[in-house]
């Protein structure tokens, strides 16, 4: 009686649940690799996002700064590139409750960030700032004080009174009941500055750190601390940001060392 062949069948149950754990075993550092890899960026922090190209909304008065900040930025994290857009703080509001596509916002007053905290993360104070007179170069007026800008004979500009700076204006100008009639209410203050550098007023009141960017064309009042009053300015991520990681990074970076100095160096005041 012939016997039929016994059928080949697979592996054992023991012998498929130690190949099982053995292609398991292999898999790991393979899987390893491949978070290394993609975590790998220049020691920032956040992966690949370090590399991100980075949208900031900033106010006006950091055009000069942020210049220098955003090159000091890109050195230290190789890959990374940021473009600013500049404008009045309550135009860059205007601009994130419309969905413009941004990561990071910087505005010249706690309040108009305080107004968009549904749309940002935790904001930081990142520096400060002081009013100043600004006049034509050589001050042919005298102008020598606040009370000096009731002169109905002087061509003064301010800032709208929405604007950061215009509101900062109203609120010093009123402490000391000072009276100004100005000739024009400007977006932002570096068109304050414009109009005095260009000769089509005699006086602004504009940030300390705009006059000093700008010594070759006016020139600087100080006005006392006492009468003065003192500009902050809070950086935040948005949450419509795309690269959620690189936005915290460089609003964390503000904070920092580097940042803080470059800051420094331009007259803004320490946080």
């Amino acid at each position: 009686m012939s016997l039929s062949p016994t059928p080949r069948t697979g592996p054992s149950r023991p012998r498929r649940a130690v190949l099982a754990l053995t292609a398991a075993a292999l898999l790991v550092p393979l899987a390893a690799c491949g978070d290394s890899d993609s975590d790998s960026d220049d020691g920032d922090g956040g992966g690949t996002s370090a590399k991100a190209e980075l949208t900031v909304l900033a106010a006006a008065s950091l055009t000069d700064v942020f210049k220098t900040a955003g090159s000091a930025y890109e050195k230290a994290h190789p890959g990374s590139k940021v473009t600013f857009s500049f404008a009045g703080s309550q135009e860059l509001a205007a601009q994130v409750r419309q969905g413009a596509p941004a990561d990071a916002l910087v505005t010249a007053d706690t309040k108009t960030m305080d107004g968009l905290k549904g749309e940002t993360g935790t904001p930081a104070i990142i520096a400060k700032n002081r009013l100043v007179i600004a006049t034509e170069e050589g001050n042919p007026h005298k102008v020598g004080a606040l009370k000096d800008l009731a002169n109905p004979k002087l061509k003064v500009v301010l800032a709208a009174p929405e604007v950061p700076v215009g509101r900062y204006s109203a609120k010093i100008l009123d402490a000391q009941k000072i009276t100004v009639k100005a000739v024009s209410q400007e977006p932002n203050v570096r068109a304050v500055l414009s109009k005095v550098e260009l000769g089509e007023a005699d006086a602004g009141l504009v940030y300390k750190t705009d006059a000093a960017g700008a010594t070759d064309k006016v020139d600087a009042i100080e006005i006392p601390d006492a009468q003065n009053a003192v500009a902050e300015y809070p950086a935040a991520t948005l949450k419509t940001s795309k690269n959620a990681d690189a936005a915290a990074a460089f609003v964390t970076w503000l904070q920092g060392p580097e940042a803080q100095k470059i800051l420094r160096d331009a007259g803004f005041q320490q946080p």
